[in-house]
């Protein structure tokens, strides 16, 4: 009752006011009030908050509304809708600048990886990175109005990219193109991509297989001048080397040297364009080729060496340098899977490989001729061994009638080794003078001489082993012969490599 009549006497009296305010709803509906009531004569503050935690956080939430108010938007939608690059939009189809103010892009190349470098088909394969950025000054925005923002990454069918392409390439990246660019805040932008690129190379394997390529790589545009489209290197040639070094995954066979970047001019069917050309220096590793083609080689032409010590009496000999030279042709069958067919010159390692050829060829011919002196020799022994008096016979009337023609006595060709004459002598006519007869003897006496000599010439050439001694001697020079044409050709070899390095 007391309680009622208290309230009305407020009601009546209107000696209190009360006075509500509520705070703006805040992110994640989170909210805090406060509420102040006043009295006559007193005042009473009442605040209702939520957690203190949950106070703070909606504090630093009032913070960042009070700044977004103050400085815009802040998502990268919103720059995209201040860029205005929806599809179809001038900016991603017509290119920045014009016929007065081409537009200059800037290429970094990079060598990732040396894949293959093939001799034969003339083909070089390499994994690379492009880097390459131009500047737009339609595509540009100022961070201050967008929350400090300087990039944002887009879709690359939004803006216009210069059309490049390597001249030498064969064949096209099957790997789709990196499908994002990056634009910067002062209208620069940023693409990168990797290729697997398969070029044509010309190579050089005069030196094979101490030799060293240089493989290019010439960057231009398909369609625009060089009034529209003008190339220029992002980085310094010693930049390049030292940046593809660093990222290089591996080398095959090969190793990188450096890489050198030309600017140039280029007229392709009455167009000018600009060309950046990227040449890639590299040297083969030749230790696998020197222990498996150069050393064997050198080995079978010591093994052809030591054949002279061989026997000539039999065949092994003959067979064995067969052998040795069927080995060496199978290394020149492997070598022209190698080399190339439209080399200008003869490499030095294929004339390193006929010339051991053509010494162990003639090696071969030297021991056919031995052998066949050899055979002639063991052939006349054998026959005299069959014949023995009647072959001394025999020969003795062979030479005499050689004698016929110095004198005119013939019983003589009837008189064998051991006997005496008989009738030697012409019986002179009744009535002959003593001149006749002095004249006749001393023709006797001559030919008694020459018919000696004769008979000792025979005799010492048909001796056994006479063919045997010449085939020694044969050895002898040949084999002297051969060893200095061996180090004469290989020092010319030596000397040719010198000079063309």
């Amino acid at each position: 009752m007391m309680l009622a009549g208290f309230i009305f006497l407020l009601l009546v009296t209107g000696g209190s006011t009360s006075n509500y305010t509520e705070q703006p709803e805040l992110p994640g509906n989170q909210q805090m009030f406060n509420y102040s009531f006043e009295e006559s004569g007193s005042t009473s503050n009442y605040t209702a908050t939520l957690q203190p935690e949950l106070q703070e956080n909606s504090n630093q939430s009032l913070k960042n509304v009070s700044g977004e108010s103050s400085k815009g938007n802040c998502t990268y939608r919103d720059i995209l809708r201040h860029l205005n690059l929806k599809e179809g939009n001038e900016n991603s189809m017509t290119q920045p600048g014009g016929d007065k103010s081409p537009t200059t892009v800037y290429l970094e190349l990079l060598l990732y990886a040396i894949l293959d470098v093939n001799e034969k088909d003339q083909k070089f394969v390499s994994y690379i990175w492009i880097d390459m950025y131009w500047k737009d000054d339609n595509i540009s925005w100022n961070p201050d109005e967008f929350c400090g923002i300087k990039e944002i990454h887009l879709p690359a069918e939004k803006v216009w990219k210069p059309d490049l392409t390597i001249e030498e390439m064969t064949e096209k990246d099957k790997a789709l193109p990196s499908p994002y660019l990056v634009i910067m805040s002062e209208g620069v932008i940023i693409r990168r991509d990797d290729m697997l690129v398969i070029s044509t190379c010309t190579m050089e394997v005069y030196r094979f297989p101490f030799d060293f390529q240089s493989c290019t790589l010439s960057l231009k545009s398909i369609i625009h001048s060089d009034r529209y489209i003008k190339l220029e290197a992002g980085a310094e040639s010693e930049l390049t080397t030292m940046w593809s070094k660093e990222m290089m995954r591996t080398q095959s066979e090969w190793l990188f040297i450096n890489m050198t970047i030309n600017h140039k001019t280029v007229n392709n069917f009455g167009l000018n364009q600009s060309m950046l050309i990227y040449t890639i220096n590299m040297k083969r590793r030749s230790a696998l080729y020197v222990v498996n083609f150069l050393a064997p080689i050198m080995f079978f032409f010591c093994l052809d060496l030591a054949s002279f010590l061989i026997s000539d009496s039999g065949g092994e000999k003959l067979s064995f340098k067969v052998t040795v030279l069927l080995a060496v042709t199978v290394m020149q069958l492997i070598l022209n899977e190698i080399l190339p067919s439209s080399s200008d010159r003869i490499p030095l390692i294929a004339v390193y490989c006929i010339g051991m050829f053509g010494l162990m060829l003639l090696s071969l011919m030297e021991t056919i001729l031995v052998m066949h002196l050899m055979e002639k020799d063991s052939k006349d022994q054998s026959l005299s061994e069959d014949c023995g008096d009647k072959q001394g016979k025999v020969s003795f009337r062979n030479c005499c009638r050689d004698v016929k023609k110095l004198t005119h006595v013939c019983h003589i060709c009837d008189v064998f080794p051991g006997e005496t004459p008989s009738g030697m002598l012409p019986v002179a006519k009744e009535g002959s003078s003593l001149t006749e007869e002095s004249h006749a003897s001393d023709e006797l006496s001559e030919a008694v001489k020459a018919l000696t000599l004769l008979l000792s010439n025979r005799e010492e050439e048909r001796m056994p082993g006479y063919w045997t001694r010449v085939t020694k001697t044969i050895n002898k020079i040949f084999f002297i012969f051969y060893v200095i044409a061996a180090f004469v050709f290989l020092l010319c070899l030596f000397f040719i490599w010198k000079e063309n390095r």
